[in-house]
């Protein structure tokens, strides 16, 4: 296992990769640099993000760092094939801002991840990858990523080829399914342990914990809506426009916050950690300063009475 090279604040690499809008590789390069300043030192990407962009980008931040002080995960699943279709204009269909020069094809087959495993590898420059995750199986055919893809990553895992190997996606649901099915050693968990939300509590978390997976927490701002001090009409939630109710809902969680000094944001991210079998939270930024007030949030002290009024009032689970 990777330990404590993990946390408590790793660096999600979606952002980099022009997730939502388009950045240039130096305002990228200074991202992961106020990241690293900031303390962290476990960075995660995928083939996805960006097209490859994302990986590209990390790799050659890393290039200046000493392998032994960092640690990288990056996902299989969907391969990037060349788009026949491309005559130069379109961008990329599923939220990066950048050329859809490839097309991603979901292929858990054991030849296909090490296939993507590779071409990962070359992309970042480096020579092995610290943990695999299988991306978001239930996406495509959860039972073919179970049957053919948990089974490659043992094996590569067993090589030597990866010191680790998880699954990451959104669904608590689908994560205990591939808990129960393989060895893993960690899980990536977007979403569904929030300070406005957590489902996974209920059986996720304990399962983890029973079977020594350790759990990477992240999605931890329900896609905006806990990413600021106050809570707007137009907040998202879960990739899409916050219910009323739910507004409310982290409206209040915000007052109650600052009464015991701490800002809406900075008590996601601490929240975040609160379950025993979280081993780090990983957020992104697609700024250098958005990097380093992830940071600076870490280091605030949040007062632990704040949890008990948050449970007083119904807004978190007791047991939280």
């Amino acid at each position: 296992m990777i330990g404590a090279a993990l946390g408590p604040l790793g660096f999600g690499c979606a952002g980099i990769g022009n997730l939502y809008r388009g950045m240039t590789d130096a305002d990228a390069a200074a991202a992961l640099h106020a990241a690293w300043d900031g303390g962290s030192r476990y960075f995660d990407t995928a083939p996805h993000y960006g097209l490859g962009l994302s990986e590209r980008r990390l790799g050659a931040f890393l290039s200046g760092k000493p392998r032994d002080e960092f640690v990288v995960s990056t996902k299989v699943g969907r391969l990037l094939v060349e788009n026949s279709e491309f005559s130069g204009e379109e961008l990329d269909d599923e939220g990066f801002a950048v050329p859809a020069r490839y097309r991603r094809q979901w292929d858990p087959s054991e030849a296909g991840i090490r296939r993507s495993l590779e071409e990962s590898l070359d992309r970042m420059g480096l020579e092995r990858a610290d943990i695999l995750y299988l991306h978001d199986p239930d996406a495509y055919d959860l039972a073919a990523g179970i049957e053919q893809g948990l089974p490659a990553l043992e094996k590569l895992r067993a090589e030597g080829a990866v010191d680790a190997i998880g699954v990451g996606a959104n669904s608590a649901q689908t994560l205990l399914a591939c808990v129960e099915a393989a060895e893993l050693d960690y899980i990536m968990l977007a979403g569904r342990y929030t300070l406005l939300d957590q489902p996974a509590a209920q059986q996720l978390l304990p399962r983890c914990l029973e079977k020594g997976v350790q759990v990477i927490n992240v999605g931890v701002y329900n896609s905006g809506i806990l990413a600021r001090p106050r809570v707007s009409a137009g907040s998202h939630y879960n990739y899409a426009p916050a219910s009323g109710e739910l507004r409310a809902k982290a409206a209040r969680i915000a007052e109650v916050c600052e009464k015991f000094g701490a800002d809406l944001p900075t008590a996601a991210l601490h929240f975040s950690l609160r379950h025993p079998a979280i081993a780090a939270v990983v957020a992104g930024a697609s700024s250098a300063a958005q990097a380093a007030q992830n940071a600076s949030r870490m280091q605030v002290r949040v007062d632990e009475e704040l949890w008990e009024a948050l449970a007083e009032e119904g807004l978190i689970p007791d047991a939280c």
